[in-house]
C-alpha cells in the first residue's frame, strides 16, 4: 500500500473520531453525573443528554458507514431513504431546510458515497443554517449528483473548495478535506468529474457524474 493511500485512511480516520468525540465524550460524562446524582430533577436532565449523545453518536455512526464504509448491510445498491435519514441524522436541530430531490429507486454505491461526503462538506458550510437541496438522476448512460445551497453566508473551507473545483491534488490532504479528496477519487473510479460553481455570494452548487 502507497505512502498517500495509509495517509488518506489515516485522514479519513482521524475525521471520524473528530466527529465522534464531542457526543461520545458527552455520554461518558453524563454517566459519570447520573451516577453522583441523587436530586431526581437533574438526574431526569442527566438522562436527556445521555438519550441525546447516545442519539447523535448512533447517527453519526450510520452516517460514516455509508459515507466512508463499505455499506456491507447492503449489495451494490443502497436504498435512496437509507442516503437520506444519514443525511438527516448529521443535520439533527440545526437550522436546515433538507430539499430531498430523489426519487425512490435505490442508488449505486458510488453515488451515493458522492452524495453523502458533499453533503457532509455542505453541511459543515451552513453553519448559521440554510437550505440544502440534493438530486441525483440517471442521465444519457450515466449518474448526474447535484447539490445546491442557499444561505446568508456560506463558510466552506477555502482547501475544500479548491479539491473540489480543481482536483484532489489542489490542497493539502487533511482530516477536514479528505471527504473532499474522497469524493474526487469516487468520481475518477467511476469514470465522472467533480465541479463547483459559486453562483452568487449566497449560494453554491456542487455535484458529478458518473460515467463507469
Amino acid at each position: 500500500m502507497s505512502d498517500d493511500r495509509v495517509d488518506f485512511a489515516s485522514m479519513l480516520a482521524s475525521r471520524l473520531c473528530h466527529d465522534l468525540l464531542s457526543p461520545v465524550g458527552a455520554f461518558a460524562n453524563g454517566l459519570e453525573l447520573l451516577a453522583d446524582e441523587r436530586d431526581p430533577e437533574m438526574r431526569a436532565r442527566v438522562t436527556d443528554l445521555l438519550e441525546q449523545s447516545a442519539r447523535t453518536s448512533a447517527n453519526k455512526l450510520k452516517f460514516f458507514r455509508l459515507a466512508f464504509g463499505s455499506a456491507g448491510g447492503f449489495g451494490e445498491l443502497v436504498p435512496a431513504d437509507e442516503a437520506k435519514s444519514a443525511i438527516q441524522g448529521i443535520i439533527g436541530d440545526r437550522a436546515i431546510d433538507l430539499n430531498w430531490m430523489i426519487g425512490a429507486e435505490p442508488l449505486p454505491k458510488p453515488a451515493v458515497k458522492i452524495v453523502l461526503n458533499l453533503a457532509l462538506l455542505l453541511v459543515d458550510a451552513l453553519v448559521r443554517g440554510g437550505r440544502l437541496d440534493i438530486g441525483c438522476e440517471n442521465a444519457g448512460g450515466g449518474i448526474e449528483i447535484a447539490l445546491h445551497v442557499e444561505a446568508e453566508r456560506i463558510f466552506l473551507d477555502a482547501d475544500v473548495e479548491r479539491i473540489l473545483a480543481e482536483g484532489e491534488g489542489a490542497s493539502p490532504m487533511t482530516s477536514r478535506t479528505a471527504p473532499a479528496i474522497l469524493v474526487q477519487a469516487v468520481a475518477a473510479q467511476n469514470g465522472g468529474t467533480v465541479m463547483l460553481a459559486r453562483e452568487t455570494p449566497t449560494s453554491l452548487l456542487v455535484g458529478a457524474v458518473l460515467r463507469g
